[in-house]
């Protein structure tokens, strides 16, 4: 269990993201168009995985906006935004701010990509959602970077999380 924060104030997350050379476990989440996402989808292409807890926040916006641009200049890379919010409102999100370089996915359904890599808030009031945090994987889905973003508020280091690949 991670100790995060929100507004300063204590929460923890359900586990431990994954490590570093593990291979990031298989997932089911809801693309926009309301079909099934799988890892194995992604296959043969690094990932970026753009985690955190609505879209319908400051800072979630601006990580969506960065990594979109930043998308455009990788090779062999897709970010893959992952949050509990409806894929209606990924769409609706990236349609009005022009987002086209990155892959919005949902966990809405049950929660379960969350679960399985340690990163659901487990307490406070955002209890349910996706902490803040990205996790990189390699071309054959090992992982190559992960950080928890340890104040929610905050942006992730993405100079970081781009320059392992």
């Amino acid at each position: 269990m991670a100790s995060i924060t929100l507004g300063g104030n204590p929460i923890h997350t359900s586990g431990e993201l994954p490590k570093v050379g593990t291979k990031l476990a298989d997932f089911k989440l809801v693309k926009n168009d309301l079909t099934i996402a799988t890892l194995s989808d992604f296959a043969g292409t690094n990932l970026v995985l753009n985690i955190f807890p609505s879209i319908d926040t400051g800072t979630c916006a601006t990580s969506v906006r960065t990594f979109n641009a930043s998308a455009a200049k990788l090779e062999n890379t897709k970010v893959l935004c992952i949050s509990r919010d409806l894929p209606f409102a990924q769409k609706r999100f990236c349609g009005a701010e022009g987002i086209e370089n990155v892959v919005n996915l949902s966990d809405f359904n049950d929660g379960s990509f969350g679960k399985t890599n340690g990163l659901e808030i487990a307490d406070g009031v955002l209890a349910g959602l996706h902490s803040r945090c990205i996790i990189v994987v390699d071309a054959s889905g090992s992982v190559l970077y992960t950080e928890q973003v340890p104040e929610i508020a905050n942006e992730p280091n993405y100079e970081a999380a781009l320059a392992v690949l």
